[in-house]
Formats: structure tokens, sequence, C-alpha cells
């Protein structure tokens, strides 16, 4: 799409106004606020043509303009200004990442709320990838004065997985502590693919008197491999949809509140692009049903070069993107740099 300088500045001062404002704009407020040497009536005609090219929308016949999904789009790929963080955000990142976190959920759980603190949008953390996760220990430990006992998995990745469950009652700890020992005995090092019959007739044949709890911690151990297409889904900010003007309406949000319940609906939208670069998602590109209001950003991160999983933050249309997109880039780097201790 091709444009003058003028039509181009146009779109951008309405562009950045409908982001500061959430309010229609008109040709007085441009005219008044950004300086562009033309009267309200040349900016008039300018936003006129501008909507007749599909870049603007008149809410109301008396309302000024606001972006259409291709107006934010071209604003994004061909106006918008880079903004870079003040060196006090950056090293607000790095003092955040700089705590002493012994897990990677610990990590990615910090880095989503780090996200939404600083743009208060609604945040995302997928990952690690898991597709080539081995089991590094298992412990199966007594929970006293109940009839229960937790499960304790820890990948290869760094993941560490809980998981609760009933156990019979004539189970003593020192039976839990020496199922422990049979399964890190045989299962220590082996992908989800590896838990073949023939591993599990090992383990059923040491401890026979068990079958069925060592089933069930079998059926569990499963589970946290599978990690329903590998990615576990951190997610901090849900609320800051509310703080939104336009989601002010209840019924506008109750879809976009529903969406975000769904983890296999996340995966598949942070995901929805693939490779390692930054992509940026507006409105009605976005296929998954309840956020085609919407705009989603999301990024990859790395360690020692090959991508881990995504990061990415969903806000209205009307997202300051500029913003968006530097503290993203800002917060993945730092993460990488967090995660390679879990991959030494």
């Amino acid at each position: 799409m091709r444009m003058d300088e003028r039509k181009k500045r146009v779109l951008a001062a309405v562009v950045q106004d409908y982001i500061l404002t959430g309010e229609p704009v008109g040709s007085r407020t441009i005219a008044r606020r950004y300086n562009l040497g033309v009267s309200p009536a040349t900016i008039r005609n300018e936003m006129a043509d501008l909507e007749e090219m599909g870049l603007l929308e008149q809410p109301h016949t008396s309302a000024g303009r606001i972006p259409s999904d291709s107006g934010y789009r071209y604003y994004v790929d061909c106006l918008m200004a880079p903004e870079k963080l003040t060196p006090a955000e950056e090293e607000y990142v790095r003092r955040r990442y700089n705590q002493k976190m012994l897990e990677i959920e610990q990590v990615l759980e910090e880095t989503a709320r780090l996200l939404s603190e600083m743009t208060a949008y609604t945040a995302v953390a997928l990952g690690p990838y898991q597709n080539n996760a081995v089991l590094e220990q298992v412990q199966v430990l007594p929970v006293y004065s109940t009839n229960k006992a937790l499960l304790v998995a820890i990948t290869s990745t760094g993941l560490v997985e809980h998981r609760l469950f009933v156990i019979p009652e004539n189970v003593t700890p020192e039976d839990l502590s020496r199922i422990s020992r049979v399964l890190n005995a045989k299962l220590q090092g082996l992908a989800l693919e590896e838990l073949r019959l023939e591993v599990l007739k090992d383990i059923y044949r040491e401890v026979a008197e068990h079958r069925g709890l060592i089933k069930q911690v079998i059926d569990l151990l499963q589970q946290v491999l599978a990690l329903e297409s590998g990615e576990k889904v951190y997610l901090e900010g849900i609320l800051n949809i509310l703080s939104q003007p336009e989601f002010k309406n209840l019924e506008k949000v109750k879809d976009i509140l529903a969406f975000l319940e769904r983890e296999e609906a996340l995966r598949r939208i942070f995901n929805a692009a693939p490779g390692s670069g930054l992509t940026v998602r507006i409105g009605q590109e976005n296929k998954e049903e309840g956020i085609d209001k919407c705009s989603v950003v999301t990024i990859s991160y790395a360690v020692e070069g090959r991508i881990r999983g995504k990061v990415g933050l969903l806000g209205p249309t009307r997202m300051h993107y500029s913003r968006a997109i530097s503290v993203l880039q800002c917060v993945a780097d730092s993460l990488s740099r967090a995660l390679e201790q879990f991959y030494r």
C-alpha cells in the first residue's frame, strides 16, 4: 500500500493519540497536538481518504476516527518508531533475574509477572519445550496424617512437577521409599516413548505387592512427560484486561476471559507463528474465538542457540506496541541468560 508522507503522518498521529486516550480522534485534535503544518480541514480530508483506504474507521457519525486493524498493521510495519527502555528499567529487569531461583518454573513465573507489571497487559510464558525431556529423578513421599502421597518428578530441562494422589492404607513410608529407589533405578534417563512394556514389567516384578500403586505412579509420570504438547503455560495479569476502557462492558470481556482459561488455546495462539523472531498479530489476525478485538505480541527465548519457548503479551488492539515490543525484547534476552544455569 503506497501513501504520501502527509497521509502517513496523519495516520501515525491518529494511532498514537488513540493509543494514549482510547477516544476517537478528530481533525482539530490532530492539528492542535501534532504540529503537522496544515489546517484541520486538510487533516479532515486526509482522514476521510484514510478511511476509504480501510486504515481508519468512524465508530459514530459525529465522532472522530479510530484505527482499523489494517491501520494498526500499517503503523506497526511501516511507521512505528522503536521505543528504548530507560537505563533504570533495564537495570530493574536485570535485578529481577538476579534473584536466587532454583527451578525453571520459578524463572518463568517471574517472567510472566514482570511482563505483566511493566506493560499492564496480560502476560504469557510458554515452555520450555519438553519434546526431548527425560526423567532425572523421581520421589514418592508420604503426606503424614493422610492417606495420600506426593509424587515429585524432575526432568532433564529442570522442570519440577508435583502430583498428589491417594494410596492404600497398608502402604508405609518405607514402602514408598523402596518404590522411589526402584523407579529411579529403572526410569532415570528415559523419555516418554521409552517407557515401554518391558521396563514396566521389570518394575512390577520388583514391587509386585504394590502393582496398583505403581500403575498410578507410572500414569502420573507419563502425564508429566507429555505435558500436553510439551509446554507449560504461565499466565499473569488476567484482570489487566478489565482496566482497558474498551473492555469495561463485561459482555465484551467475557469471551476473552473464557479464552484465557483454555491452556491449549493459549498454546495455539502463542505458537501460531513458527520461528524465532518477534511476531505481532492484530485483531482478526488472531483466529482463536474470543480475541478478535485483541493483539498478541510474542518473541522466542533461546539457550545456547536453541529455541526453548516463547513469551508474549495479550492486550487490546489499542496496544502501546512500541513499548510492548521493547519490554518483550529486553525480558526475553534476560530470560535466556537466566536459564543458562539449568542447561549446563
